[in-house]
């Protein structure tokens, strides 16, 4: 059976917006004994604090472990499941599927397993992570239905102090909650003047962990080897190769459904092994006297595999995906405008040991873009982008589906002053049907009438920044329409199950003194899929409900040996939650952390980070994981894991 379909989007009333700022963020260093304070960065087509985005620094002093260490204090970004390989990100309410996830430009597409995360990361050898809220910018590549999630490593010469042409990392640290330890040992070095290299191995042993009523909750531990090793080429002045290569493996005894507390004969442990390797090649080329040429070409091939001896017997998920992205960016007049073309191709298998089937879905989508930003005048920004997008799926009942359409964005930015900006945003984003979860390749199936998914935002708002105080407010509203799921029950049948409603605002404030910097941030976010509030579990966990959530975060260099910090998060409860079972509620709860740093040596070259978080081991359940479902008939088993009691860390690092 073979269904076409071609679309070009519908005509749309020109919407005020900001426009995509095409430079990286920018970064106000303080002098020596200063602190590195937070500034007003664009990203993708809005603007907020730096709130949204997760540097080195600060992923070193929380002694992140896992995707809910990184953005534990991200206004915008939320992210629940307890143990790591059950983890799931959340912008705005909508979950990491229906965003476009990558690292170092390698796309992450596919799911192996519905209840697990679909995001594993090492957040040793990360440079930054950026996040890009809402549909928005041409460039944030196809399917970015609820935004964009970049993830940068750390290059050779990142890690190299000045003058130096080899150096290494060692570092170890402890975790009090899990009796556990870490280590990583990073080598690095220039093999020649115009070659750069670096190898770096992390090993972790991590027992299950405690939440806060001291309760160990089992199926929690996990062992995790991470392998990572980067090239670097700078060929000429212009021409930069990187090639990269990682491998990561997790292993441990999980519960058949990771996201949920484990219970004898409904949820029980089973081994479970995850594993992915990625290859990705990047090629910029940038003649400091051509502005028409600013060139970056990405390649990457990723195999992940999840392997699972459940209730069924040992049984194998399997993803490959590879793809392209080659663009370029020319500087005409007022004009700074990007076009280029991008490619990308999953294949989904999923088989027992035994001689049945082995079930295989495949899905490609090939998308060409442009994006321009116009200087209009001194003070305004116009930025209009399109991209157009053809998806292409063969399922594993021989089903093709074909799709096509046109994304569209435009919007202004303009300087009321120097130091305030007004903004408003619309943009679309179109997702054909994709490969499916492996594990639900054999035995379910799709409606041959299925329609692509459509996404709109709008966005509105004002930010301000003397150098000392800074402060921003936006409100948004995001549809996204058609939205492909397999509801709870049966038939198993994936289908259009209706539409999504996020909306809410972000509001943000701070205050840069000589040493010392303190901010706030407020969000508001309401998110429903069609008549119900939106709830990890129905309709496959594709948006979530996020109470009111406060933010406040302290940073204090006391010297150039000593700093200091706290972060409160605070979430209020949610009442009368409209699911299909019933009204729920979600408690709220008051999170504390606090972090020291000590660089005896007055250098980077020796540090000593101790850091607790969850300071009063409050017991919770995140608002991003499962809710409690025992209060209803026949669903006393249908919990989500809680998050971590109090954990002390403490690591050392040297680097030479």
């Amino acid at each position: 059976m073979k269904i076409n379909r071609s679309v070009v989007s519908r005509p749309t009333i020109l919407t005020l917006a900001i426009a995509a700022a095409l430079s990286g963020p920018a970064v106000w260093a303080a002098e020596k004994d200063n602190v590195q304070l937070d500034v007003v960065k664009v990203t993708g087509q809005s603007i907020s604090l730096d709130n949204n985005s997760v540097d080195a620094d600060q992923i070193e002093k929380m002694q992140a472990n896992d995707l809910a260490d990184l953005f534990r204090h991200s206004p915008e970004v939320t992210v629940g499941g307890g143990v790591p390989i059950g983890q799931k990100l959340y912008i705005r309410g909508i979950e990491d599927k229906l965003l476009n996830v990558s690292i170092d430009g390698a796309s992450q597409g596919g799911s192996l397993y519905h209840h697990n995360g679909r995001i594993t990361i090492e957040p040793e050898l990360l440079k930054r992570v950026d996040v890009s809220a809402g549909a928005g910018s041409a460039l944030n590549g196809p399917g970015a239905l609820g935004g964009a999630v970049k993830f940068i490593t750390k290059d050779p010469t990142d890690m190299l102090k000045p003058g130096k042409d080899f150096g290494a990392l060692l570092k170890a640290g402890y975790f009090s909650n899990t009796d556990s330890f870490k280590t990583n040992t990073s080598l690095f070095g220039r093999v020649s003047d115009s070659i750069s290299a670096m190898v770096s191995y992390t090993k972790a042993d991590i027992d299950d962990y405690e939440d806060g009523n001291g309760i160990e909750r089992i199926g929690t531990g996990s062992d995790q080897d991470f392998l990572f090793t980067k090239v670097v080429g700078e060929i000429t002045d212009s021409q930069t190769v990187r090639l990269s290569y990682e491998k990561r493996k997790d292993e441990g005894d999980r519960a058949a459904r990771p996201q949920w507390i484990v219970s004898e004969g409904f949820n029980d442990l089973y081994q479970m092994d995850l594993e992915r390797e990625t290859i990705t090649l990047n090629y910029d080329f940038n003649p400091a006297d051509n502005p028409w040429v600013d060139s970056k070409v990405t390649l990457f091939n990723t195999e992940s595999e999840l392997y699972q001896n459940g209730r069924f017997g040992p049984y194998y998920g399997f993803i490959k995906s590879k793809g392209m992205d080659i663009r370029n960016t020319s500087v005409i007049g007022i004009n700074s405008v990007t076009y280029g073309f991008d490619y990308r191709e999953d294949e989904t298998r999923a088989g027992a040991e035994t001689n049945r089937r082995e079930a295989k879905e495949t899905g490609k989508v090939k998308g060409i873009y442009i994006q321009d930003a116009i200087q209009l005048t001194d003070a305004l920004l116009l930025s209009a982008g399109l991209r157009y997008d053809k998806y292409e799926l063969e399922d594993n009942n021989g089903l093709e589906l074909n799709e096509s359409e046109i994304s569209h964005n435009i919007g202004l930015n303009y300087e009321v002053s120097d130091t305030v900006n007004v903004f408003a945003s619309y943009a679309e984003a179109f997702r054909g049907p994709m490969a499916q979860d492996a594990f639900k390749l054999d035995g379910w199936a799709k409606d041959p009438n299925l329609k692509p998914e459509d996404a709109d935002n709008t966005e509105v708002g004002i930010a301000y920044d003397d150098s000392r105080l800074f402060a921003s407010a936006k409100l948004y509203k995001t549809n996204i329409d058609n939205l492909i799921a397999d509801p709870i029950g049966r038939p198993n049948l994936y289908e259009n199950v209706g539409d999504l409603e996020s909306k809410g605002y972000v509001l943000e404030a701070g205050y840069r003194w000589t040493q010392l910097l303190a901010s706030l941030s407020f969000h508001h976010n309401k998110a429903e899929v069609g008549e119900l509030d939106a709830n990890a579990y129905d309709h496959g966990g594709i948006a979530n409900s996020i109470g009111n959530t406060l933010s406040a975060k302290l940073d204090y260099q006391l010297n150039s040996t000593w700093s200091f910090g706290w972060n409160g998060h605070f979430v209020e409860r949610l009442k009368d939650v409209k699911t299909s079972q019933g009204d729920l509620d979600k408690p709220g709860y008051a999170i504390h952390d606090l972090y020291a740093q000590w660089l005896p040596m007055q250098s980077q070259d020796l540090r000593v980070t101790l850091t607790v978080n969850n300071l009063f081991d409050k017991d919770y359940l995140n608002h991003a994981t499962n809710a409690d479902f025992s209060q209803f008939a026949d669903f006393e088993n249908i919990i989500g894991l809680p998050d971590p009691g109090r954990d002390v860390r403490l690591s050392v690092a040297w680097q030479f």
